[in-house]
């Protein structure tokens, strides 16, 4: 028996001596955390129930030359209702009052508002949503109304901002306008302009203390914020919003035309570089466009017969050939190595001058003038072109700019008939931009200036940072050989013999050289032989005040493919109804007759255009392009015969347009 006693005295005190080393080790603990990691839990339990938040500023505007919005930043309000800050009496004496307010505002009953307050009073909820996506205005009045005018802790009001960003001219230049977006590691990313200044636009952030509430949500802590955002810089672009209208629905209209796959066009402003216009249109699988891609950007390609103004100066500088310089061609027709070089008209031109060669774009002439002048020292042709910058990137600050392709002799690629392919815009690539960059350089005599599309930085009135006119190349070439090529150019236009001579107009000048450049021509099959039609070049022919290169890829080889039918009449939309509207018409030898008859003709256009139709309209007067864009744009499809404007419609006007299919236009 005294065993035993004993044996249970020794387990009594066994299991007092560990309680009492379990009570030291928690003693320990609890001294450990006040003196080592108090501050530490501390710190850890206040970030848990409150947090520093960031709010982001509002980003700049882009503002277009004429000062019309271009991409703008919006704030938008969120309504929320704390219902365990208010006190009952508060809330029964104000609720009525405060969901009449709300209802009136936003909409919806009187008692819908009665409903979801007491909803949120009953079940103590401290976030309870009132409304989304109000704008300034409408958070103004909100403050004002009963029980919210007590401010946030006796009258429960929770107000978030965001800011969104918003384009009010909608889908018109919205590739190069672009987006900036930003991920939860602080890296940017976008295009257009919006990427490319964005060190501007963005501002900098403030700050705004949270608490946490129920279910993860966090609720912010009195009205005023930590830290003050300050709001992004604005910037002034050379877009103008006229031209770009004008641009961007003569490409639509021709697109749709010709059912091609996708376009661009551009203007620029000869003696600054800047960029007035820019569209880019791809088309979807229904068949509709929109601004897929930046194109004239990015999109590098060989450009075809545009190409030979490049070969024309690098000869003329290098006193290959003169303009009188006579060249046969062989019956359009010529043979180099297994190769054989064609110009587009059967038989050729016989034989004819190196203007009269680029007036007609004569690929035979061309690659003749190229191969011979150069085969003994191929080095001396690429050189002459890289001294005129085309085989380097313009260096736009906005990315994604396509690489130029100029082969040098030994490089990857290079052959015997490279010279004469490259003379006629094959072997090279470049993009619109690139391209127009050369032409505009010719129109100014030689003087290559950097495209812009950005004028100033500004802080409300005050200049922040100006962008002027860069130089890139003071001298592509002489001014004896930049008037000799305008004179051709002219003549492309001009003459009857010129391949854009179905573009000429009495009532204003313009200069330029078209091109139609094969894409897939590697394949053996047919079906896949796609064209490039472009039309790149200047107006007024003389003393020219824009440059201009239209751009569209893929058409309907049964509708039409060259240059000069299907991306030429965009140029000539353009310039036609630039000199319509713009101040330069009394700089310009026009008659004031004709100013009316062109101005008149673009009212009319676009009065049309604005109208939804039920009915067949009536286009007799029209400009036959205006006429057909309108036409077809409400799904009829249209056959034109002769030029000019309409003179008679086969379907009269105010037929139903769902028993009408195809409509007829003769021109005059």
């Amino acid at each position: 028996m005294a065993v035993t006693d004993k044996n249970i005295l020794t387990r009594l005190y066994v299991v007092a001596g560990c309680l009492f080393l379990f009570a030291c080790a928690v003693l320990f603990k609890l001294i450990s955390i006040q003196m080592v990691d108090g501050d530490k839990y501390r710190d850890l339990a206040e970030e848990r129930t409150s947090k520093m938040f960031t709010i982001a500023p509002n980003r700049g505007n882009l503002i277009s030359d004429d000062g019309s919005l271009l991409a703008t930043s919006v704030s938008r309000y969120t309504i929320r209702f704390d219902a365990v800050t208010v006190k009952d009496d508060d809330f029964e004496a104000e609720v009525k009052p405060l969901s009449e307010e709300l209802a009136e505002l936003l909409g919806k009953t009187s008692s819908h508002y009665q409903q979801l307050l007491r909803k949120a009073k009953a079940n103590k909820n401290r976030y309870a949503l009132i409304a989304r996506n109000l704008d300034y205005s409408e958070y103004m009045e909100v403050k004002k109304f009963p029980l919210f005018n007590k401010g946030p802790y006796k009258g429960g009001l929770i107000i978030e901002q965001k800011t969104v960003r918003e384009h009010p001219l909608g889908k018109i230049a919205e590739r190069s306008v672009g987006y900036e977006n930003v991920d939860e590691n602080g890296y940017y990313s976008g295009v257009g302009l919006e990427r490319a200044f964005g060190e501007y636009l963005r501002g900098v952030e403030g700050k705004r203390l949270k608490q946490k509430i129920a279910k993860g949500q966090w609720k912010p802590i009195g009205w005023e914020n930590i830290v003050e955002p300050k709001d992004g810089y604005d910037l002034i672009s050379t877009i103008d919003i006229n031209i770009q209208d004008i641009a961007h629905h003569a490409l639509l209209g021709q697109l749709e035309k010709y059912k091609a796959d996708h376009g661009t066009v551009i203007v620029m402003e000869t003696k600054t570089g800047e960029v007035k216009a820019i569209s880019n249109l791809g088309r979807t699988k229904e068949g509709k466009y929109y601004e897929r891609l930046n194109y004239a950007i990015g999109e590098s390609h060989e450009p075809g017969s545009v190409f030979k103004l490049m070969s024309m100066v690098a000869a003329l500088e290098d006193k290959v050939i003169d303009t009188s310089t006579v060249i046969d061609t062989e019956k359009g027709r010529w043979r180099l190595y297994d190769r054989t070089v064609r110009d587009s008209k059967h038989g050729g031109y016989g034989k004819i001058s190196a203007a009269r060669a680029f007036e007609v774009s004569s690929n035979t002439a061309f690659a003749k003038i190229i191969h011979n002048g150069y085969k003994e020292k191929p080095s001396r042709f690429v050189n002459r072109l890289a001294s005129m910058n085309i085989h380097e990137k313009i260096g736009l600050p906005i990315k994604g700019e396509g690489e130029p392709v100029i082969r040098f002799p030994g490089d990857k690629g290079w052959s015997g008939i490279s010279l004469a392919w490259m003379s006629h815009g094959y072997e090279v690539s470049m993009t619109p931009l690139q391209t127009l960059t050369f032409y505009n350089a010719i129109a100014n005599d030689g003087v290559m200036v950097k495209p812009r599309m950005i004028k100033e930085v500004k802080e409300w009135d005050k200049t922040i940072l100006k962008f002027d006119k860069e130089i890139i190349n003071p001298s592509v070439c002489s001014k004896e050989t930049a008037r000799k090529v305008q004179a051709m150019m002219k003549n492309v236009v001009e003459k009857k013999h010129g391949t854009g001579h179905r573009l000429y107009s009495k009532n204003f000048s313009m200069a330029g050289k078209t091109g139609t450049a094969q894409k897939n021509y590697v394949s053996k099959d047919p079906d896949k032989l796609k064209y490039i039609s472009t039309f790149s070049g200047y107006f007024p022919a003389d003393d020219p005040k824009y440059s201009c290169i239209v751009v569209i890829h893929e058409p309907d080889k049964s509708v039409g493919y060259y240059g000069a039918d299907v991306s030429g009449p965009v140029f000539k939309s353009v310039a036609q109804k630039v000199y319509a509207t713009s101040p330069l018409i009394d700089e310009v030898d026009m008659f004031q007759d004709a100013f009316e008859t062109l101005e008149d003709s673009y009212q009319k256009y676009y009065v049309e255009a604005q109208k939804k139709y039920n009915k067949v309209p009536n286009v007799k007067g029209m400009s036959g392009m205006d006429a057909v864009s309108i036409l077809e744009n409400l799904g009829i499809q249209v056959e034109v015969r002769g030029n000019g404007k309409v003179k008679k419609q086969s379907v009269s006007h105010g037929t139903d347009l769902k028993k009408t299919k195809k409509i007829v236009l003769d021109l005059s």
